[in-house]
């Protein structure tokens, strides 16, 4: 999920400057003026400031108080020059020193970070006690990105304060950050110990909850934020996802329908991977990726001059991901990475995620020319040595998924960015200029949907390996836990992208079909429960449901063989996991919807030559399904066909695909060196490497 935004900095309490360096022209009045802004009426509290400071210039507690309350009215560049005057008036406060932190930090994070942290520096040397000071410092340092100086930050203010809830729920978003969940999920239980009505530490514990698979955990804590404060940005989202992914369907359609007003709306109220789960539009999924852009990545503006052009030889690709290990994109991408043209382009790995030791981890180490650990640098630290490196293009592999770190993008390290096979829908940025496609996920009349300029693919956009390992030994059905005869149909999605109506026609067919079973991926416990439940509910004895246990890739592909129909869902489709099955030859029957995420089985079945396994409706879908499974002639003749198909296509040709990707990759950055702005295009087909063509 996504990074975490940390709770604001607090105010230093303004009695510190006061009865020292600040004297009050009226003891009276400025007893009022504090009144009015502990009772949060700042703006009354500035104008009687400024009465104050009418008769008196150098009021340092009126300048200090009227320089928070433009803070706290967002009043920034009056803020600052209050509290910068107060700071040459008595240059040994340290209220001053932090609250001007405070502002340098809110008008500009990072053009003014510097500055910030100095400020902060000072108020520490002069009062080495403060707990408020170290956590400011602690939430400018997390926001930038640098999570190792802000988690020891936010340990000395708690060392300093320990029952001091907000840093105890800071922290916890970046250990969260660091992928250290398990103690993220202790540190928001201690500030929940400490406040236990604290919303913000119940929304952070189910997220990190949700990202470690203990969904129904998530759920009771997403509730329980939501009862606190209905208003907590992206609550509400965070519950249904939750929900989603525990197959709770309670209020589904209620809920679902909310969210979508919320989203039209421009209200923050879900993260962008997880309204693919829910029947929305691509104009839905743009305004959604617009709110949380904004809110959690917006651009950063004249940080650094972009250069126009490098004088490389080759032309410098990175792709950028937190999943170079054992992870599904590393299993589709291994093989483009490794087969890329090296006369023609140098391919660089930046990693934001540690390595997990496995055997593919090792195997994309060796593919890249070069192969950057950056899982320790701030954003501001890995855009510079992207930058250093002079990288021409950067390729985005995460998207709003757990690991991703826009923070990086938006700082424009490269002078072209791409969104590929990060996230399936427009990331409504714009600092990323392209996204890679093909005509079925993105239809030539949706790109209004699209902050970024669309590449067409000749066939799928998606990219496989050639040759993945698969293991030879056989499963049987017993193994599987699987009846000895029987249809099997088969659907190994992510929990959360099973939804009502896809359920509803399931069981109906397996009420049709005498002996079938419904074979699903083990997501966890209370899915299983629920689903089990479900399936009762409509009539179908629970038993017909079975639940295959995670294995490692090779023995995971090779079970396959006991399938005969893969089920797709809606409004998300089945992406890797149809990748793997019309791979292993089992036929992929989908419902090709609205959105990007809708589209990618038919995208797929498009470049495989099976265009008759994609239905228009859900009726057509559940006809068809229905007749393969009655008709075995029919099913043994596309069985057949996939087989043959498999290896005529150019789905599962990784050079086809690495070619046309080239050729887009060619095409950009031909059109930077020009001058040119990004522009939408195609590969075409036929070309080897270079031809495109223009899309209006």
């Amino acid at each position: 999920m996504s990074k975490r935004r940390p709770s604001a900095p607090r105010a230093a309490p303004p009695p510190t400057v006061a009865k020292k360096a600040l004297p009050p022209q009226s003891q009276g009045e400025m007893v009022h003026a504090r009144m009015l802004a502990t009772s949060g009426r700042f703006a009354e509290a500035a104008d009687l400031c400024e009465r104050m400071l009418a008769s008196r210039p150098d009021n340092a507690l009126a300048l200090y108080l009227r320089g928070v309350c433009r803070g706290r009215l967002r009043q920034l560049d009056g803020a600052i020059a209050d509290l910068r005057q107060v700071v040459l008036l008595n240059p040994h406060g340290y209220a001053a020193w932090n609250e001007l932190g405070n502002a340098l930090a809110a008008v500009d994070l990072h053009a003014r970070s510097d500055e910030a942290l100095a400020c902060y520096q000072r108020a520490i040397t002069l009062t080495p006690n403060s707990a408020e000071t170290f956590y400011n410092r602690g939430v400018l340092l997390a926001s930038l990105g640098r999570n190792g100086e802000a988690l020891a930050s936010y340990d000395r203010a708690l060392a300093l304060r320990p029952a001091f809830a907000q840093a105890h729920n800071n922290r916890a978003g970046v250990l969260a950050a660091l992928n250290r969940h398990d103690d993220a999920i202790a540190a928001c239980t201690r500030a929940l110990e400490i406040d236990p009505g604290f919303a913000p530490a119940f929304k952070n514990r189910a997220t990190a909850r949700s990202l470690l698979g203990r969904h129904e955990d998530a759920v009771n804590d997403a509730a329980k934020a939501l009862q606190l404060d209905a208003e907590l940005p992206f609550i509400r989202g965070t519950l249904l996802h939750s929900r989603m992914h525990c197959c709770d369907w309670q209020d589904y359609d209620a809920d679902v329908a909310r969210t979508i007003a919320d989203v039209r709306a421009g209200k923050r109220v879900i993260e962008p991977f997880a309204l693919l789960g829910i029947p929305s539009s691509p104009d839905d999924q743009l305004s959604c990726a617009q709110t949380w852009v904004r809110d959690h990545a917006p651009p950063i503006v004249d940080r650094h001059v972009m250069h126009s052009t490098h004088a490389h030889a080759r032309i410098r690709v990175a792709y950028l991901s937190a999943n170079f290990r054992d992870h599904p994109l590393g299993y589709l991408m291994a093989g483009l990475f490794e087969r890329h043209d090296r006369s023609r382009f140098e391919v660089v790995a930046i990693s934001l995620g540690r390595s997990d030791g496995s055997a593919m981890r090792a195997r994309l180490e060796r593919a890249f020319d070069h192969f950057v650990d950056a899982s320790a640098l701030s954003d501001e630290q890995a855009a510079a040595q992207i930058r250093d490196m002079e990288i021409d293009i950067l390729v985005d592999r995460n998207g709003f998924t757990s690991g991703a770190r826009l923070g990086i993008l938006a700082q424009r390290p490269a002078p072209i960015q791409v969104n590929y096979l990060a996230y399936p829908g427009s990331m409504a940025a714009p600092y990323i200029d392209y996204v890679i496609a093909d005509e079925v996920v993105i239809p030539r009349d949706a790109h209004a949907a699209y902050a970024e300029k669309v590449v067409y693919l000749p066939d799928s956009y998606l990219v496989n390996d050639a040759t993945p390992a698969v293991t030879a030994e056989v499963t049987t059905r017993a193994q599987a836990g699987l009846p000895a005869n029987g249809f099997v149909f088969c659907c190994f999605n992510n929990a959360f992208k099973i939804t009502p109506d896809v359920f509803d026609i399931w069981m109906r067919l397996l009420r049709r079909v005498d002996g079938s079973v419904l074979w699903l991926m083990e997501g966890n416990a209370t899915a299983r429960r629920n689903l089990q439940r479900e399936a009762t509910a409509r009539g179908v004895a629970p038993e017909r449901l079975v639940f295959a246990q995670r294995l490692p890739n090779a023995e995971h592909l090779a079970r396959h063989a006991l399938a005969q129909l893969f089920l797709d869902t809606l409004p998300c489709n089945a992406h890797t996991t149809a990748s793997d099955a019309m791979r292993m030859g089992v036929p992929v029957v989908t419902c090709i919807g609205r959105t990007f995420a809708g589209r990618v089985a038919a995208s797929l079945l498009h470049a495989l030559g099976m265009p008759e396994l994609i239905a228009h409706s859900r009726a057509e879908y559940e006809a068809l399904a229905l007749r393969l499974a009655f008709d075995a002639d029919a099913l043994a003749r596309l069985t057949h066909r996939l087989a043959l198909q498999r290896t005529t296509s150019t789905l599962f040709d990784t050079d086809a695909t690495r070619r046309a990707i080239e050729g887009a990759y060619a095409e950009m950055w031909a059109r930077h060196r020009r001058g040119d702005p990004p522009a939408s295009f195609a590969v075409d087909r036929d070309s080897a490497v270079t031809m495109t063509v223009a899309i209006p």
